[in-house]
């Protein structure tokens, strides 16, 4: 075999070769590209191989009842603060340089005299007749009670300051002190002052004179006239018959504890006392409300709670005192609810016996 033939022949089977390749390569372009762009079918996917599921019911358990709650019980009845008329008109003052009758000594020192009406002119109508009922009294020992003052106008501003409520008894008869203002030294407010004086006998406490100064306010006066059975004021020409247990604003709380600790029994029902104030006088009648156990900086105390509303159209404030027993019936809080909204309260925070005669 020459040379030439064998060349010829591999190029021929290169040829055919190539040619083979070529051919297989379109087959397999053919075969792939006539399956591009078919979506598969799903709904057959999904016929050859089905889901099945069974629903189960599952049971609920029942809510579980709430337990019941007992009802509170209700509040017992307060009386309801009358509305306040319209504020009485005051003469204008004359200020003059003696002191007479009728006289208030004001901040400067001036006195004020205001025009007796009482010559020539009826006197004012006397309070209701009080029932015939006398109490038997045991007067606390003489004390300095000192209470903390927390005041809440009718707008809603707070205040609070300091009272001392103080007596003393000596042979010649009582004195009692009450003190009250708000703020703190050196800004501290003083709010007033009340001085009861007189003696003492099987009523208790019997007032002969108590002056009252408030701040901004003059001086007055209320006198209580034991020789002509009568009671008098140095503001206003009113005039009323003294009653057996007469008191004044200042000797209310310690006259109340007397009659506590002459027979706790007597506070059972009202208790009707006849009270003297800077312009009129009135019968005050206290309702005991119930036995409470009050806050205060000596611990929890357990006191009779006596409420005193004002009668209809009066303009006085409600006033609530608490006696406790356990510390010699004396007024351990005190609250004046003004018609006006604005709430005064005093709590006891130390309390000091001091002997007689000191």
């Amino acid at each position: 075999m020459s040379t030439a033939y064998a060349t010829t022949h591999r190029r021929g089977r290169q040829v055919a070769l190539g040619g083979l390749t070529i051919l297989l390569h379109v087959l397999v372009f053919l075969r792939f590209g006539s399956q591009a762009g078919r979506v598969p079918d799903r709904a057959a996917h999904a016929a050859r191989a089905p889901m099945t599921a069974d629903l189960v019911a599952v049971p609920v358990p029942a809510p579980r009842p709430l337990p019941s709650v007992p009802p509170l019980p209700p509040l017992p009845p307060q009386p309801a603060l009358a509305p306040p008329p319209l504020p009485e008109v005051m003469p204008e003052p004359v200020v003059s340089g003696q002191t007479g009758h009728g006289g208030d000594v004001g901040s400067a020192g001036a006195v004020q005299s205001y025009p007796d009406a009482r010559a020539g002119a009826e006197p004012a109508a006397p309070p209701a007749a009080l029932p015939p009922r006398r109490y038997k009294t045991d007067l606390p020992p003489p004390a300095d009670i000192a209470l903390d003052v927390v005041r809440t106008d009718a707008d809603g501003t707070r205040w609070s300051g300091d009272a001392l409520l103080s007596w003393r008894i000596a042979p010649s008869g009582y004195r009692i002190q009450v003190e009250a203002g708000i703020g703190a030294v050196p800004a501290r407010v003083h709010l007033f002052t009340l001085v009861s004086e007189g003696k003492v006998g099987d009523d208790g406490f019997v007032p002969i004179l108590m002056t009252e100064k408030r701040r901004g306010r003059a001086m007055t006066a209320t006198h209580f006239n034991r020789q002509d059975g009568t009671l008098t004021f140095s503001a206003s020409a009113a005039q009323y018959a003294l009653a057996p247990g007469a008191q004044d604003k200042a000797s209310v709380p310690l006259q109340l504890a007397a009659i506590a600790r002459g027979d706790p029994r007597q506070l059972s029902g009202n208790i009707d006392i006849l009270v003297g104030e800077d312009r009129e006088a009135s019968v005050f009648t206290f309702m005991v409300a119930g036995r409470e156990t009050i806050d205060t900086r000596l611990g929890p105390i357990a006191a009779w709670h006596l409420v005193r509303a004002p009668g209809p159209g009066s303009y006085d404030a409600r006033l609530e005192l608490w006696l406790a027993p356990d510390y010699g019936w004396y007024p351990v809080r005190i609250r004046n609810v003004e018609a006006s909204g604005a709430v005064t309260t005093r709590t006891v925070n130390n309390i000091v016996i001091k002997q007689a005669g000191s």
